[in-house]
């Protein structure tokens, strides 16, 4: 990868949160030496913020608390669903996903076009982009909020409680001092971009660090094993995966991010161990609510979640929106036996019939991917045997950040 296109790219991002379009004058005519400075110092304080607990009502929880820096920015456990709230005892529905890789999602909208090849824009791909499960946070400064706020996660009622809490850690001059660059005496505005400003560090947070990003760049090979994983994973015939999980360098050199952005709905199976999913008729309907609701009449987007990134995937120990599943096989088997062999999948009901799609009512089921390889009948082969999921998931493997220059002169040894 590029670093200078790196560099480049987190300096504009972060100009960005410093130069608003309503800049003044003077602050329109600041040089670069004080810029790199002003930006330098809102990712530090952002830095501070991410790892103090000191924020939650709890005063134990912090962002770092489960976007852990050793596990890619997300849970280091493999609880479904984290622990949060004043008594740190509440639980929320959705599993914690990655901070790694979220400088090129775009905005949210429920038309999407993108047709790079031929610049046309002739497709519609339909609800896509957004930071959350449900696309409602188009900034980090705006994701940030989320969590702030959240009763079940670090607990505060309101954007003054989370200013007092900074305040009260000795925060107060740094968050002042910043407030004029970014025009505001909003000190959680202040904080909000502190901490979206530190997410824009690439060696962090993008640095395209993989075994994979190596490979494309010709300074490694993928073992047998990986790279048939790797044709498997494109092959829209077998695992058919690159179509969600874009795996090949843009037209412009950008590498993959490996995925969409859009929203879909795979039929992943009810997790019952959630307190959320006690209630036999609460759903967690993704896009339209609970936790989003300004798209809640339209029943086409009901079970649709974002398409994550499967970037530093095989470092998770829980996937999908609901945390069902704990193992990285597990979740590429399901993509292949959810409709093949269904009996492996869902549970069996007091009648003996498998309860097919079973977090999802039956009103929103049309809604449900039907792509390859989804969509054989049951009884049918999966299209992939389990050697072939097994080469899927050791080339998903490759795509951990972290590769190190003596891997990469023991792997390109014959």
């Amino acid at each position: 990868m590029n670093r200078f296109f790196l560099s480049c790219q987190a300096c504009l991002v972060v100009c960005l949160l410093i130069w608003p379009p309503s800049s003044t004058q003077a602050e329109e005519g600041a040089s670069r030496s004080e810029v790199y400075k002003n930006v330098a110092r809102l990712a530090a304080v952002g830095d501070k913020l991410f790892h103090d607990p000191r924020l939650s009502a709890s005063g134990v929880l912090s962002c770092a608390s489960c976007h852990s820096e050793k596990a890619a920015f997300a849970p280091d456990n493999a609880l479904s669903v984290q622990y949060g709230g004043v008594d740190m005892a509440q639980r929320g529905h959705r599993a914690v996903p990655s901070l790694k890789y979220l400088q090129n999602v775009p905005q949210f909208t429920e038309h999407f076009f993108d047709s790079e090849d031929e610049a046309d824009e002739s497709i519609d791909n339909g609800p896509t982009g957004g930071l959350t499960w449900d696309g409602r946070a188009n900034t980090q400064a705006e994701q940030a909020v989320i969590p702030l706020l959240a009763s079940f996660e670090m607990g505060q009622q309101a954007p003054q409680d989370v200013v007092r809490r900074a305040l009260s850690a000795g925060y107060g001059e740094a968050l002042k001092a910043l407030g004029p660059y970014l025009q505001t005496t909003d000190l959680f505005q202040v904080i909000t971009k502190a901490l979206e400003a530190y997410q824009q560090d690439w060696r962090r947070f993008y640095p395209y660090s993989s075994k994979y990003d190596a490979y494309l760049a010709g300074k490694t090979v993928l073992t047998p094993r990986e790279h048939k994983g790797l044709e498997l994973f494109e092959d829209p015939e077998k695992g058919n995966c690159a179509s969600c999980h874009k795996s090949q360098p843009g037209n412009d050199g950008t590498p993959p991010q490996f995925t969409d952005y859009g929203m879909i709905a795979v039929g992943v199976p009810r997790n019952r161990a959630l307190p959320f999913n006690q209630n036999p008729k609460v759903f967690d309907l993704g896009l339209c609510g609970p936790d989003r609701t300004d798209l809640k009449q339209y029943a086409e987007y009901c079970g649709l979640f974002r398409t994550p990134s499967l970037r530093n995937v095989a470092t998770r120990q829980t996937f999908f929106h609901n945390g069902f599943y704990h193992s990285l096989r597990d979740a590429v088997a399901f993509y292949v036996l959810r409709d093949t062999h269904p009996e492996r999948i869902y549970p069996v009901g007091k009648d003996g019939r498998i309860l097919k799609y079973d977090d999802l009512p039956k009103q929103y089921q049309e809604n449900i991917n039907m792509d390859p390889p989804f969509g054989p009948q049951p009884g049918n082969r999966p299209v992939l045997s389990d050697d072939e999921i097994d080469a899927i998931v050791a080339f998903l493997k490759t795509l951990t950040d972290g590769y190190s220059d003596t891997q990469k002169r023991s792997d390109a040894t014959p």
